[in-house]
């Protein structure tokens, strides 16, 4: 039996990161020094909430650093990062609280919180940055479900519009993205605004097939989109132009680039 917990401890080591794995060692050693009488029992739950932030830390790493682009971020994910996030300003937030306490009772002078008050700062950053990518997915999410909706339940008149200029099944290629890339930023010298670019995460759990496809964040009356549609039918690419929103939906307006989204069976 000791061999057996000591090897299915070392797997669960292996799945974590060098920062949880030094912070469950902090933990065993505080309880033994606090069972010695060395430290003050209050140290554990610090050291307790040493491995939360760790593990937290990992979530972000996997979510929000690049480890997982926005095309495979599923919403549970986008979910999870944006909460660890949260969890880990919480905690900095709190011991800034304290320590302005500490000073406005004369217990601490001002300058012994310096550090913590940047490490605030730095984390308010990546919350920023994770309510911003998980914002994004949550885009992904309406216009995914604008495009499926109309297309295989039937138009919703006065709702939304939209227009397939080729017929046919023209999927999109690499080329044909770096086309109208970089048309599009000579032309507005500003970034291509893919929201989705071909078989997203979302799509797949929704059971569609977005491969070949890009959807691109302008209104199609805007003069951004004016000049996408009009590249579009030029080149005899097909497009659907989403106008306005599906009630009790935030989807924005925005440009769907290639064929309707197909259903992806079972055996796909």
């Amino acid at each position: 039996m000791l061999l057996f917990l000591l090897a299915a401890g070392l797997a669960f080591a292996a799945d974590e990161s060098p920062a949880v794995t030094q912070a469950r060692q902090d933990l065993a050693r505080v309880r033994e020094q606090v069972n010695a009488g060395l430290l003050a029992a209050s140290k554990i739950p610090e050291a307790q909430e040493a491995i939360e932030d760790a593990l937290d830390q990992d979530v972000l790493d996997r979510t929000l650093y690049g480890r997982v682009e926005i095309e495979d971020l599923g919403e549970r994910q986008a979910s999870e990062m944006q909460d660890a996030a949260q969890r880990r300003f919480d905690r900095v937030q709190t011991k800034v609280d304290r320590g302005k306490q500490l000073v406005e009772n004369g217990i601490a002078a001002p300058g012994m919180f310096t550090e913590i008050t940047a490490e605030l700062a730095r984390r308010r950053e990546t919350l920023n940055q994770a309510k911003a990518r998980a914002e994004l997915l949550t885009q992904i999410v309406e216009i995914a479900r604008a495009e499926i909706a109309p297309a295989h339940e039937g138009t919703l008149a006065g709702i939304w519009k939209a227009r397939e200029f080729v017929d046919g099944d023209h999927l999109l290629e690499a080329q044909d993205i770096k086309e109208v890339t970089l048309a599009y930023e000579a032309k507005f010298h500003e970034p291509f605004p893919v929201s989705a670019r071909g078989a997203t995460a979302v799509h797949r759990a929704m059971g569609f097939d977005h491969t070949g496809r890009i959807d691109v964040a302008v209104s199609p009356d805007s003069p951004e989109g004016v000049w996408l549609r009009t590249y579009l039918e030029a080149k005899a690419i097909p497009y659907y132009a989403f106008r306005v929103a599906i009630p009790g939906k935030a989807t924005a307006p925005h440009i769907h680039i290639g064929p309707g989204s197909v259903r992806i069976h079972p055996t796909d």
